[in-house]
């Protein structure tokens, strides 16, 4: 993983948070994306999946030592790649934090992918991914999905 710790920031000393070069456990990778409402995945789906992402951040809230946020890239490593599981607990939203860990994500793809690779993600918010320059595939194409039983 690309070195992204911003414990040295200086431009605001009394922030309590920072964002690490890192993959929650399965068991607050599963907590955090119910806080934040979105569907559950499987523990055998996380013991596996987690392991194989290509990059991943935390958002830890420091006084607590609590890991209140997270986003991670699963992909091939140089054509695709898939933005995935951003969530922020909602007791720490609206302090900047799915910022903070889109930007490291993005600074992440910078470092890493060659030209012309292929950056997707799914929404669920509207406006936000927009600014980091996303936008719909439609009319050329649409996102798909399909869940295993």
């Amino acid at each position: 993983m690309a070195a992204h710790d911003e414990r040295d920031r200086d431009d605001d000393p009394a922030d309590p948070y920072t964002i690490r070069d890192e993959l929650p456990d399965p068991e607050t990778f599963a907590a955090l994306r119910e806080a934040a409402g979105m569907p559950p995945r499987s523990p055998e789906g996380l013991e596996r999946g987690l392991p194989n992402s290509l990059y991943g951040v935390i958002a830890v809230h420091e006084p607590t030592d609590e890991v209140v946020g997270m986003g991670r890239i699963v992909g091939d490593g140089g054509t695709v790649y898939q933005i995935s599981d951003m969530a922020v607990h909602p007791d720490h939203q609206r302090h900047g934090l799915g910022t903070r860990i889109m930007d490291a994500l993005e600074a992440y793809l910078d470092e890493t992918a060659p030209p012309g690779a292929y950056v997707n993600l799914l929404a669920d918010v509207d406006g936000f991914y927009e600014r980091f320059g996303y936008e719909e595939t439609r009319p050329a194409s649409k996102g798909m999905y399909r869940r295993t039983e």
